[in-house]
């Protein structure tokens, strides 16, 4: 398993990410997470959808909390060819709760607990805490990844207009 330093910091700690280096322009690496009902849900069942993909701790702290509201929020401005996914570690028990109580109806969260699947596959899996790091990936119709925003801090925001300005680029 390829080990990556020097990218992020957790509370300005070091941490380790686990996998591949993606780059704009690969192609997207198939996974399997699953939905709040446990069902499966797959990159190739995702096919021909602009796919917005946070990857986040946990829907638990603030910082993630903050983060799906707002592209939740977001996701009533795009067109119905773009889905949103939140994916975690966060059991999803807990994600169908919080979801619930935060009235998030756009954005679908999905687990990553039972294999890592997506979290080895795109490298933000945090060898420190088993949590998956602060990235969006933006990947089109195709399943080409056509940008990646790695947060350098896990406790700080995305940049949720460039996000926003990458998933629109592909819509014109």
């Amino acid at each position: 398993m390829q080990e990556r330093s020097g990218i992020i910091t957790f509370k300005g700690n070091p941490m380790t990410l686990l996998g591949p280096a993606l780059k704009v322009g690969d192609q997207a690496p198939p996974f399997t997470v699953v939905d709040t009902a446990l069902a499966p849900v797959t990159l190739a069942a995702l096919a021909g959808k602009v796919k917005i993909i946070s990857a986040v701790p946990s829907l638990d702290t603030p910082v993630c909390d903050t983060e799906t509201r707002r592209f939740n929020q977001e996701a009533a401005t795009l067109p119905d060819n773009v889905v949103l996914l939140t994916v975690s570690l966060d059991l999803p028990f807990a994600q169908k709760r919080w979801c619930g109580a935060a009235g998030i109806d756009r954005v679908s969260t999905v687990s990553d607990y039972r294999d890592r699947s997506f979290g080895l596959a795109y490298g933000v899996l945090i060898k420190e805490l088993m949590l998956l790091s602060r990235c969006i990936f933006v990947i089109d119709g195709q399943d080409t990844i056509r940008y990646i925003q790695q947060v350098p801090e896990v406790t700080s925001e995305p940049d949720y207009a460039a996000v926003l300005a990458a998933t629109r680029a592909l819509l014109a």
